[in-house]
């Protein structure tokens, strides 16, 4: 086609990249990543080891659920330019505050005591030394990093490190896979009702929704638009359209990737530990070992690498979310966008909270044991949370003309309801 004399043709936008793609995810696909932490690699190292592929299923069945629970504290953050706790504060009764970030300092200071034990642990099986000193090491370096790192290129870090998840990919694709009997499984739900089962599915659903999630994408928000100098969307209503557009899409292809990355380390543990006998795993690192003799060095070496990649992604998400929900509860200044100077007390949370989960792996607890049992606490305590978080999303005060949806509602009703038979299946049986 010609363009006529003096006119001007406009070409046709050029295809977004993948990097240009990359760029715009988010909260999301941080948020979906750290949730592959090292307690969540024990917890589907076990299943796999414990299960082989039979519970595989519960990975595609928690993926809605999991997508809607996130967008609806994405979009609290976005619409109000508060995160959860700020606004249970300010529209709650002060006991359900505290009792809610309460809980939640106590699963992430064990949650980070597991992870920052079993990185050492890990480390230790690479290199020898000594695991409490990585362990500590470990602790000091994400302090650090996230106040003397600014947002913008510390966000971008965690970013890139969601790529050592895809060690467990390769792994995989190192090791003998009966593809029939594994896709079957993953595709087929099937669950026997014995106490054995009911566990191991509270831990899976509770490393896979777990309460720190929820705070941290909703106060990654907050952040973000903080230092973009955007207002939140109750008071520019017609903007809302495109940013819960972007909310849904960086949702979806983080908890996606995060349920793929498990399926694979189920199907990885399911066909070397389980196949040749070995159905007892209790942390991240020993199933990075038992897999030496089984799989091969290389094998090993890969998983071993994936559980330093994704803790440290993982252990910022935990003292984060709560520090950003204490500060929140009591009215401190806060953000990784602000200097130390500005948000004391919200970097003393952060690095006390760390600190703690360090100090854990030096006492009679072993916090490393505990990677598994971390995750059914978590299953446990995401009942009465998910609970609080619907509680603002559908209160019109709080959310204006930008309250939920009702596919929405339904669907976060639904997750919570699945947390609070999930949790009373386990007490019961």
């Amino acid at each position: 086609m010609t363009a006529s004399p003096g006119s001007t043709v406009k070409a046709p936008p050029a295809s977004p990249s993948a990097i240009g793609m990359v760029r715009r995810l988010g909260p999301g696909l941080i948020t979906g990543a750290a949730d592959d932490d090292p307690s969540g690699i024990a917890t589907y190292s076990q299943v796999g080891a414990q299960f082989g592929y039979g519970l595989a299923w519960t990975m595609l069945f928690s993926l809605p659920f999991m997508i809607v629970i996130q967008e609806i504290s994405g979009r609290i953050g976005c619409v109000t330019g508060r995160g959860i706790a700020a606004n249970l504060r300010r529209h709650y009764p002060s006991w359900l505050v505290r009792s809610v970030v309460t809980l939640l300092l106590l699963a992430n200071v064990v949650n980070l005591g597991a992870d920052l034990g079993a990185m050492g642990a890990a480390l230790t099986l690479l290199l020898g030394g000594n695991p409490k000193l990585y362990t500590v090491g470990f602790g000091i370096l994400c302090v650090v990093a996230e106040i003397f790192i600014p947002y913008a290129p510390y966000a971008s870090l965690l970013k890139w490190l969601t790529l050592s998840l895809f060690a467990y990919v390769a792994v995989v694709f190192t090791v003998h896979v009966p593809w029939d009997e594994a896709l079957f499984a993953t595709l087929i739900p099937h669950l026997r009702l014995d106490a054995v089962n009911a566990t191991a599915l509270v831990a899976v659903l509770g490393t896979t929704i777990s309460p720190y999630l929820f705070f941290w994408q909703s106060a990654l928000e907050v952040e973000d638009r903080n230092r973009r100098g955007a207002r939140p969307l109750c008071r520019t209503p017609r903007d809302a359209g495109p940013q819960f557009s972007r909310i849904r899409t960086d949702t979806v292809v983080g908890m996606g990737v995060s349920n793929v990355i498990a399926i694979f380390i189920i199907y990885a543990t399911a066909a070397t530990l389980h196949a040749n006998g070995v159905t007892d795993i209790q942390t991240s690192a020993q199933a990075a070992e038992a897999l030496r003799p089984i799989a091969g060095v290389f094998t090993f070496a890969l998983f071993a690498l994936g559980i330093l990649g994704t803790g440290l992604l993982a252990v910022p998400v935990l003292a984060g979310s709560a520090a950003y929900a204490l500060a929140e509860a009591f009215q401190w200044s806060e953000g990784l966008d602000r200097r130390l100077r500005q948000a004391k007390a919200f970097y003393a949370t952060l690095s006390v909270a760390t600190l703690a989960g360090v100090g854990l792996n030096f006492t009679a607890l072993d916090p490393v044991k505990a990677l598994y049992w971390a995750a059914v606490v978590n299953g446990l305590l995401a009942a009465p949370v998910m609970a609080a978080l619907m509680l603002v999303a559908s209160n019109g005060r709080i959310m204006g003309r930008l309250s939920l949806s009702m596919p929405l509602r339904i669907g976060g009703w639904m997750a919570t309801a699945i947390m609070v038979v999930a949790s009373v299946g386990f007490f019961a049986l």
